[in-house]
C-alpha cells in the first residue's frame, strides 16, 4: 500500500519562499513519476509540476514557471517542491501524487496515489 505524506505548508507573505516535501512509502519510489497538484477554493485540481522517475525531465504550469522547482531524492523516497516568489494566487491545498508510468502525464485521473494535502496560504 503506497502512502504519501506532504509537509512544509504554511502561511507566508507575498514574495516569500516555501519548500514542500512528500515522503513516499510502501512501494519502490523510483518506478513512479511524481506530480504536485494544487486546488484552490472553488477550483479544479491543477497540475503545478511533475517529474519523471529518474528526475531527468520535468514539467511546470505556466503560472509557476521560473518560480517553482520540482526535485526528487530516490534513495530517500522524497519529492520536493521549492516555491519562490510566492503570490497570493498560489494559495491552495497542495497534493503530491504518484503515477506508475515512465513519462509525465497531466490528468488527475492518471495518478494512482495521493497524499492528504498541505495548505499553502500567501498573504498580500
Amino acid at each position: 500500500q503506497v502512502q504519501l505524506v506532504e509537509s512544509g505548508g504554511g502561511l507566508v507573505q507575498a514574495g516569500d519562499s516555501l519548500r514542500l516535501s512528500c515522503t513516499f512509502s510502501g512501494r519502490t519510489f523510483s518506478v513512479y513519476s511524481m506530480g504536485w497538484f494544487r486546488q484552490a477554493p472553488g477550483k479544479e485540481h491543477e497540475l503545478v509540476a511533475a517529474i519523471t522517475r529518474n528526475g531527468g525531465r520535468s514539467y511546470y504550469a505556466d503560472s509557476v514557471k521560473g518560480r517553482f522547482t520540482i526535485s526528487r531524492n530516490n534513495p530517500e523516497n522524497t519529492l520536493y517542491l521549492q516555491m519562490n516568489s510566492l503570490k497570493p494566487e498560489d494559495t491552495a491545498v497542495y497534493y503530491c501524487a504518484a503515477d506508475n508510468y515512465f513519462i509525465i502525464r497531466y490528468r488527475r485521473q492518471d495518478y494512482d496515489y495521493w497524499g492528504q494535502g498541505t495548505q499553502v496560504t500567501v498573504s498580500s
